[in-house]
């Protein structure tokens, strides 16, 4: 597990700030045992909670290792993959977008729809395919641009440079 901010959400998916729910259980020890029984965090588990959150409307964003995922109050939900700046819908006005995410222990393949690009402070998603350009006001983008840059700084250049293996079959040259 990576190191978690004490003023992230944190990752026993309490909903609470990490500082207020975990953080005292590492500082005295007694969450090493916890940690041995829970079960491994993964992708899938989080894109089912932003979805959840974009169902009830709530704003929300989480980092998960390169990627980040976050929930608007209009009920939209996206995840991000900072290394490559790709992006899928998870959710639209509330409703779940079945996505297209699999994933082993070894790896996760997931069918990105846009490219995204931070322009004139707001966050565009410009998609792979036919289709309308998104963009998002300035305070969704700061907090994003926010979130990229703690991943940045967490992850070094060459880990962030290897995550990412290319599809042959996804022309990512063709979106500008």
């Amino acid at each position: 597990m990576g190191k978690v901010g004490r003023n992230e959400l944190c990752p026993c998916n309490s909903g609470k700030k990490y500082k207020h729910c975990c953080l005292p259980l590492h500082q005295s020890g007694r969450a090493l045992q916890q940690e041995k029984q829970s079960p491994q965090v993964s992708l899938q588990w989080e894109v089912e909670a932003i979805q959840e959150a974009a169902k009830n409307k709530v704003k929300r964003i989480r980092e998960m290792g390169v990627f980040i995922l976050y929930s608007t109050q209009e009920g939209d939900a996206w995840l991000l993959e900072i290394t490559d700046s790709d992006a899928v819908q998870l959710a639209t006005g509330g409703t779940p977008v079945e996505n297209l995410i699999e994933e082993n222990p070894e790896t996760i393949e997931i069918d990105w729809s846009h490219r995204f690009a931070v322009e004139n402070r707001e966050l565009v998603l410009k998609p792979y395919k036919v289709g309308e350009i998104i963009t998002f006001n300035q305070e969704v983008t700061k907090q994003l641009s926010a979130s990229m840059r703690r991943i940045r700084k967490k992850c070094s250049p060459e880990l962030l440079n290897s995550v990412h293996l290319d599809n042959p079959e996804v022309d990512k040259s063709a979106v500008s």
